[in-house]
């Protein structure tokens, strides 16, 4: 599940493995330990899971990238435009600070002020990073132009594509959808950006 970061990667994810039956793991919640601290364990936990028949995650950290796209047979990018992400990401980040919510290992988002002071700030993250999500997904179509990559504007189209072309795939095959790409969603070819 490739987009940029508060672009609804992690929402699709479960909706796709909901539907297609295949498990999905968060790797935020793999990434990181307490304080934000990145886990030892995350690189090894990644190909454990990804060594399984089945599964859906975020394709994202560097560390793991390359392995998590070597494994996949399907890729859905999430491609919202950069009005719609910063929409959400600060509308996410007020809402998860002022209800203090807990994210993974005891973390919770750092005052709003740090969105002037933290340059990783994920506000500052997601306007500073849109871009490079388009320039990996082209880079991977080049390297792996076997893999289906099935590349989604907006929520709407999200929503047509799980209920129709994924659920059909499902569907015909009796088998989770991302372990059929011949009977899985149609190949989609990346135009030039």
């Amino acid at each position: 599940m490739a987009g940029t970061s508060a672009a609804g990667k992690t929402t699709l994810a479960v909706r796709i493995g909901e539907v297609s039956g295949s498990r999905h793991v968060e790797i935020d919640a793999l990434f990181h330990g307490p304080a934000w601290t990145p886990r030892e364990s995350f690189t090894a936990e990644v190909v454990a899971f990804t060594a399984e028949p089945s599964w859906v995650t975020e394709w994202q950290y560097d560390d793991v990238r390359a392995l998590l796209a070597e494994r996949a047979d399907l890729m859905v990018w999430l491609d919202l435009s950069r009005v719609t992400v910063m929409r959400q990401v600060v509308l996410r980040t007020v809402r998860r600070r002022l209800r203090r919510q807990v994210l993974w290992n005891g973390n919770v988002e750092p005052p709003l002020r740090t969105v002037f002071t933290d340059p990783e700030h994920i506000v500052r993250w997601a306007w500073s990073t849109h871009h490079q999500t388009a320039r990996r997904v082209t880079a991977l179509h080049q390297q792996r132009p076997d893999l289906v990559i099935v590349r989604l504007a907006d929520h709407r189209a999200a929503q047509q594509w799980l209920n129709g072309p994924l659920q059909d795939a499902v569907t015909r095959s009796g088998r989770p959808a991302s372990r059929s790409p011949a009977n899985g969603p149609p190949r989609l070819r990346l135009p030039p950006r």
